[in-house]
This record gives structure tokens, C-alpha cells and sequence, in this order.
């Protein structure tokens, strides 16, 4: 079995899709690539994060919204010249002649829509969940400016994050049909619902910075770093944010946690082997030496500390294998 065959069968068994003999033909490629057993603790994490959010029906105006938004793309889309029709009725005259697989690709975009589709429209229905409960939620807090009559609705972004100057209050402030802003103490948990929703705002990063920041913060003053909710955010932010600075401060909160949770651990490694940013790396080595007994950091660090590119990273993690002679 190749790489790409596995990890078409790790989507399909991470839904119980799979059938018994082909999980057999999966568990044994997946004993010998650590990089399919990446993928699938990858996809099993991002699972854990969608799960803890109930899945919700859109609502009528971001269905009607999203539509719009659809329409001006494609007018937006300029009118194709005559060769790139003349090139695309040649390609569909030749796929014409191959229906089979043709209409096996045209299921696979379908599904590949279909998955997309579903991901925006649970997304979304975390968006609204999370502005019920803090809607809810600034009815019980004094704001510094007068809010307008509050509703349910969803939430269309995150724009700022500030905390209070000596103190543990936090003031959000994320945007509806109209602007508005809620502020409480880190503990509450419709501050702590923004915050990990403000944690995956695409558009902006130094949101995202401020918002893993103050979550990474609460994980080592160990205030309601749960297993099940801030911890999952911080290790999502770990593994995909594009921005080093937003992972760095990630790897910082988990790090209270490397010793008690294997998933953290996991992460951890998976920062050492795969990030980018030397920085990060390093600091991950830092973070392991209190596990280096575990038989998967002993490993991760014998290999890096003798097959690793870069110098600096290798005298690290020997450095951290040398305090510990009985286990070399």
C-alpha cells in the first residue's frame, strides 16, 4: 500500500467506513510511515475540535449573504478568450471519450464540494453558537460604552482583543450587523468562546496573536486550560497557523501540559520534527527534556540529534540526551 492510498483509507476509517480488511492492509502500512501515523493523529485532532461544537442549521441571512457574496465572485471572474474555449471543448471532446473515469473524477469533486460545504456550514454554526452565549453573556457585565438591544445572532469577525492593564479582565470586541463588544474576566466562558473562535480568524493575524496569546497565558497560570476546549485550540494553532509567532506562543501555553497529556506531547513532537521556524523547534526540545524517558520523545530526540540539518537543533537534543546517560 502507497501513501496516498493510506490516507484515502485514514478519512474513510476515522468515519467507520472502512471495511475490516482494508483497516488491517491500513494498521499495518501505518506500522512502518510515521508519516501517514502523522496524518491521521492530524485528522483525529481536528475531529476532537469539530466535535466539541454542536452542528447547527445556517441561518436564512447568511445563506442569502453567502449567495451574494457568491454571485459577486463570479462576476468578478473574467469573460474566458477564445483559445481557452477552444482548448476546453477540445478537453471535454476528449474526456467524451473516456466516460469512466471521467465520472469517477466528477464524484470525487463532488464529494470534495460536498466536504467543503459541510466544513463552512459547521464553521459558521460555531460562529453563531458562540455569539448566542456572549450575547447571553454581556447582559450579566458592565460595558464601557452603552450596547445597543442584544440578539441572537452570528458573528462576522473578530476585530479587536484588549486586556485590561493590571488586571484580568478582557474586552472583545467582534462584529454582528453592527459592531459590538462584551468585556469579563478571563474565567468567563462566553470570553473564553471568542477567544478560541478569535484563535482561527483567518483574516487577521495579530487577532490571532492576541487571542492565543491570552489563551496560552491561562494554560500556564493553569486557569481552565481543559483538555477538551482551550488545550485543543492551542494545539490546532501549533500544528496549522501559518504565522510563527501565533505557533510559538501556542507551543508556550502547552507546555504546563507535555507531561500529563499524550496528545499534547504528540503535538510537541510533531513541532520539533515538521515547523519551519528554528525557534520553534528548539524550544521544543526544551519543552520534551522533562518526558525525554518516554520511548517516543527518546526516539524523536536520538533522531534529531544525529540526522537533523540544522546544527544548533542537534546539539540541543543531545544536550538534553546526555542528562540522561541510562537511557542512551
Amino acid at each position: 500500500m502507497n501513501c496516498e492510498l493510506a490516507r484515502e483509507r485514514i478519512v474513510a476509517a476515522a468515519y467507520a467506513e472502512l471495511t475490516d480488511e482494508h483497516t488491517h492492509e491500513l494498521e499495518q502500512h501505518m506500522a512502518a510511515c510515521p508519516d501517514c501515523q502523522a496524518d491521521r493523529e492530524q485528522l483525529q485532532a481536528l475531529k476532537v475540535l469539530a466535535g466539541a461544537f454542536p452542528v447547527l442549521e445556517p441561518e436564512a441571512n447568511l445563506v442569502a449573504r453567502s449567495r451574494l457574496r457568491l454571485e459577486d465572485a463570479l462576476d468578478q471572474i473574467p469573460p474566458k478568450r477564445w483559445y481557452e474555449r477552444f482548448g476546453q471543448r477540445i478537453l471535454n471532446n476528449f474526456a467524451n471519450m473516456q466516460a469512466a473515469p471521467v465520472a469517477a473524477c466528477l464524484l470525487l469533486l463532488v464529494g470534495a464540494g460536498a466536504g467543503s460545504m459541510g466544513g463552512y456550514e459547521l464553521a459558521q454554526s460555531r460562529v453563531a453558537q458562540a455569539a448566542a452565549k456572549a450575547t447571553s453573556a454581556a447582559q450579566n457585565h458592565v460595558a464601557t460604552e452603552p450596547q445597543a438591544s442584544a440578539t441572537p445572532a452570528e458573528i462576522a469577525s473578530i476585530s479587536s482583543i484588549v486586556r485590561q492593564p493590571n488586571s484580568n479582565v478582557v474586552e472583545v470586541r467582534y462584529n454582528q450587523v453592527v459592531p459590538q463588544r462584551i468585556q469579563g474576566p478571563m474565567d468567563d466562558p462566553a470570553i473564553s468562546q471568542l477567544l478560541m473562535l478569535a484563535s482561527e480568524n483567518a483574516t487577521s493575524e495579530g487577532v490571532r496573536v492576541d487571542s492565543v496569546d491570552l489563551l496560552a497565558a491561562e494554560c500556564r497560570a493553569g486557569h481552565g486550560c481543559k483538555a477538551r476546549g482551550i488545550r485543543d485550540a492551542l494545539m490546532v494553532a501549533l500544528r496549522y497557523d501559518k504565522n510563527a509567532g501565533v505557533r510559538e506562543k501556542a507551543l508556550k501555553g502547552l507546555e504546563p501540559y507535555v507531561a500529563e497529556d499524550v496528545r499534547v506531547r504528540d503535538a510537541v513532537l510533531e513541532a520539533l520534527l515538521n515547523d519551519s521556524d528554528p525557534r520553534i523547534r528548539t524550544a521544543a526540545v526544551s519543552i520534551l527534556e522533562p518526558v525525554e524517558a518516554d520511548t517516543s520523545v527518546r526516539q524523536v530526540l536520538h533522531t534529531v540529534a544525529y540526522s537533523d540539518d540544522d546544527s544548533h537543533i542537534r546539539n540541543a537534543s543531545r544536550e538534553v540526551l546526555s542528562r540522561v546517560p541510562e537511557i542512551q
